[in-house]
């Protein structure tokens, strides 16, 4: 399967070696986090689809299963039975090459198989693929698949967490996905706005070879950057509150020609999941509602409220080549997805390090200038998988760096989130830049 390399650049292995157990336990502790996502969400919960940019809990379980079963056990495992041959159309997502697809805005009506059937067949699913991994039939072409589901399921649980959220926050009640817990100090403040200069020069970006990565991090290649400055921690909700005591969204001159519409369209005022009451903002969490941290980094913003309030600023966002380069040589951690908080928190002080940047994996997806296009010498994957990425390169702005629902093990500075530039239901934020003149 010589087409996989343009899909991701595998660990080097023998073409018939078995896969070491560490393979096999990283996949089922990847299935096993899915469940525990889920865990305290009732059959009603799991049903629920609240905006064209969600999916239902149950179907992210079920399709997250069917995506080893499509591309691993029903092409590489002998002898083996799908459970339910009428699962390769109903839970495919968008592959053409694999079949039909129900359409998206339908998921929240499949009230069968239920919920019990789809922990059935995740159980099914993952019976055969230990089978597999740890039997001779676990070729090099195996590993490579079995990586590309693992972090394919990733994406699913952050993806999970943030349609439980909006599902949520589209109930009157407001309930909360989780327990709360403590909300920042309001006495705590953000560490000081600093910039990172960075000179101008030719810089190597993209996925190093060697390494797990998806088809639209390759292949590395140089680019020009003139020198540039990057803000040393994402705009805060104190400092977007400003924008909006500005009239910020009255103001066109600020806003992009289609970000205007949409202003105008929505009645945008304030993030998503922000609302008035008296004299305070509110903002919905995972947690229910509680009252703004000034202090924490600014989430639920579409692209074109961070340029607007770029512009606002004084500055622009960066480009998704000049975020990478400042991020490259910073290690990932800090608020992710096995925080369990799965909200933005307060930056961390800089431990007297002026020229440190804050929380660059983590907390929020941060918005980047670039157009989500593919790089010098891309070519997608032959067949199904290269559906993957390429076909949406279309339409999109990129993001970077993760959130606090993004798993630590699947973030690096190369990676490529994107999404259309009216997306707000993310758990995107901003990151200033300007060009250090």
């Amino acid at each position: 399967m010589a087409h996989l390399k343009s899909v991701l650049t595998p660990r080097p292995t023998p073409a018939t070696a078995v896969a070491t157990p560490s393979l096999a336990e990283r996949y089922n502790a990847c299935r096993r986090q899915t469940d525990s996502l889920a865990a305290s969400l009732t059959a009603e919960d799991q049903m629920v689809q609240s905006c064209a940019d969600a999916s239902p809990t149950k179907w992210h379980l079920a399709h997250t299963a069917w995506f080893f079963e499509t591309f691993i056990l029903s092409q590489h495992l002998p002898g083996y039975h799908a459970l339910n041959p009428q699962y390769r159309d109903l839970f495919n997502s968008y592959y053409n090459a694999v079949g039909r697809q129900p359409d998206k805005a339908l998921r929240n009506t499949f009230s069968r198989p239920g919920l019990e059937e789809v922990q059935k067949y995740r159980s099914h699913v993952d019976e055969h693929m230990t089978k597999l991994l740890r039997s001779e039939a676990a070729s090099g072409s195996v590993l490579q698949l079995t990586e590309l589901g693992i972090n394919h399921e990733q994406q699913h649980q952050e993806l999970l967490v943030t349609d439980i959220k909006h599902a949520f926050w589209t109930n009157p009640l407001r309930p909360g996905y989780q327990p709360a817990t403590a909300a920042a100090s309001t006495e705590t403040p953000a560490p000081v706005q600093r910039a990172q200069a960075h000179a101008e020069g030719l810089r190597e970006v993209g996925a190093a070879p060697g390494t797990f990565h998806f088809d639209n991090e390759a292949p590395r290649h140089r680019v020009y950057l003139p020198r540039f400055r990057f803000a040393s921690r994402p705009a805060t909700c104190g400092e977007y509150l400003a924008f909006i005591d500005d009239r910020g969204y009255q103001r066109s001159e600020l806003w992009l020609s289609d970000g205007w519409k949409a202003v105008q369209a929505h009645g945008w005022s304030a993030p998503l999941y922000w609302e008035k009451d008296g004299d305070d903002w509110l903002q919905f969490t995972s947690s229910g509602m509680r009252k703004v941290c000034e202090a924490e980094p600014v989430c639920h913003i579409s692209y074109y409220e961070a340029d607007a309030f770029a512009r606002w600023a004084g500055a622009r966002l960066p480009t998704e080549f000049e975020w990478e380069i400042a991020a490259e040589q910073v290690l990932v951690e800090g608020n992710l997805l096995e925080s369990e908080r799965f909200h933005p928190e307060v930056a961390p002080a800089a431990n007297g390090d002026p020229t440190a940047v804050l929380q660059v994996f983590g907390d929020v997806w941060e918005w980047t200038s670039s157009a989500y296009l593919p790089y010098p010498g891309f070519k997608p994957a032959a067949g199904a998988l290269g559906e993957y990425n390429g076909k949406f390169m279309s339409n999109q702005m990129v993001l970077r760096g993760g959130s606090c629902v993004t798993p630590r093990s699947h973030i690096r500075a190369s990676y490529r989130n994107f999404f259309p530039p009216e997306t707000r239901w993310q758990f995107s934020g901003i990151r200033l830049a300007d060009d250090g003149i």
